[in-house]
């Protein structure tokens, strides 16, 4: 990955946060939140 990229990555990632803050209350970063959390049981659960 070159440095053009992994900028222009964070950079969308950065703006995505900023657009649930600001229009949405958090909501999707809360949802991928608690989502993330059920898959790493899940994951623990199997192993």
């Amino acid at each position: 990955m070159t440095n053009r990229i992994a900028i222009g990555l964070g950079l969308l990632i950065v703006l995505l946060l900023a657009y649930d803050a600001v229009r949405q209350d958090w909501a999707a970063t809360v949802f991928l939140g608690r989502k993330g959390m059920d898959f790493i049981e899940w994951l623990a659960f199997w192993r």
